[in-house]
């Protein structure tokens, strides 16, 4: 065995990150990663460089790259390998990835039209796939044809309000597995967005639901980062459960997550008032990333214990590290994964937690 090489076993311990030889092998099949030297025994052998670009896919991956960007973003030459190439090659894949999102979006918008139809619709959305079938979208009259067929579908939007339970209950994929206060939860937070995609980024803590009940039913305070998220809370039922709202950046003027952001970061007396507020309370970030920060740094501090953190900040770099941030403080949370967010979404998250608190108090679904 060659001094100073590495088994394939050896090259996995040594990377970590769950690399199994399995991969490696992969890897190789793939070209992301050369093919090794061979021992006299035939055993592949790598060396420091092949644990470097080992790491660097892994750490790649687990950032949420596919293989084949990885392998784009490797094919750098080294000598060329500078910020601004790599920035560059960087923004043609996420220009590449947002245009497949796009097309893949109108087929979901599509499949929408069709399977999101309440039953006041279902006569007609039957003729209309029945119609779908025989359709000869090649030519031009047959283009038309589907213009009709959609004109059709659309026209019944004039005989009846829409019954959105029943669309939810085609489009979203199975809760099952979660409580039904978790399920009215998701429900309510795609229904604010219209993107039943969201679900696959709605992240709790297993404590979530029992904390936010708790907290709520012994009348807690509820403290927003601004007006614009106060005004979207359901304040006649939180004032039936003896909750007041606080606001962190008190400034009816203040209306936009970048006037938030800014106004946070350059107001000393907003940032003060955070360690202020009780112990319990339940926090609510829609706009500010520095806010969600702040608040992430005071819990590791200790200097507040809020009951439930609701963390939906806008933003494309900031808020996302700050989602994760919170993600890992160890107490009670409700975020959505990377740059979703809004005031309206964190307004609705908490919404939907006393709505079912009111009209559910008994129910202990979340504890299974």
């Amino acid at each position: 065995m060659n001094a100073g090489c590495l088994t394939i076993k050896e090259l996995t311990d040594a990377v970590g990150g769950g690399l199994t030889p399995r991969m490696v092998r992969h890897y190789h099949q793939l070209g992301l990663l050369p093919q090794p030297v061979r021992s006299p025994s035939n055993y592949r052998l790598y060396t420091q460089k092949d644990v470097l670009r080992l790491q660097r896919i892994v750490a790649l991956k687990q950032q949420g790259f596919q293989l084949n960007h990885i392998r784009n973003i490797l094919e750098v030459e080294p000598e060329a390998d500078t910020t601004v190439n790599l920035m560059g090659q960087l923004q043609q894949q996420y220009r590449a990835v947002m245009q497949q999102i796009s097309q893949l979006r109108q087929t979901a918008s599509a499949l929408e039209g069709l399977l999101g139809r309440d039953r006041h619709c279902q006569i007609i959305q039957a003729e209309v796939l029945a119609q779908l079938k025989l359709l000869d979208v090649e030519t031009q009259a047959g283009l038309g044809g589907l213009e009709n067929l959609w004109s059709g579908l659309d026209a019944e939007i004039h005989t009846h309000s829409e019954v959105f339970t029943e669309s939810l209950q085609r489009l979203l994929p199975d809760l099952s597995h979660r409580s039904e206060i978790e399920q009215h939860l998701i429900s309510q937070l795609v229904l604010a967005c219209g993107d039943v995609s969201l679900v696959s980024f709605v992240k709790l803590s297993r404590d979530a639901i029992a904390a936010s009940r708790e907290a709520l039913s012994s009348g807690c305070e509820i403290v927003v980062d601004t007006q614009t998220v106060a005004a979207a809370l359901d304040q006649t039922r939180l004032l039936h459960l003896g909750c007041r709202t606080e606001t962190l950046i008190d400034n009816p003027h203040i209306t936009t997550a970048t006037e938030a952001e800014v106004a946070f970061w350059q107001h000393r007396e907003w940032r003060e008032k955070l360690p202020q507020v009780s112990r319990g309370c339940v926090l609510v970030v829609g706009y500010a990333p520095s806010v969600l920060v702040e608040v992430c740094e005071a819990i590791a501090n200790q200097k507040i214990q809020p009951a439930l953190v609701i963390g939906m900040p806008i933003g494309f770099s900031h808020a996302p590290a700050a989602k994760r941030q919170l993600m890992q403080q160890g107490i009670p949370f409700i975020t959505v994964e990377g740059t979703l967010g809004g005031g309206a979404l964190a307004a609705t998250a908490l919404n939907a937690l006393v709505e079912s608190l009111i009209d559910k108090p008994d129910c202990h679904c979340y504890l299974k």
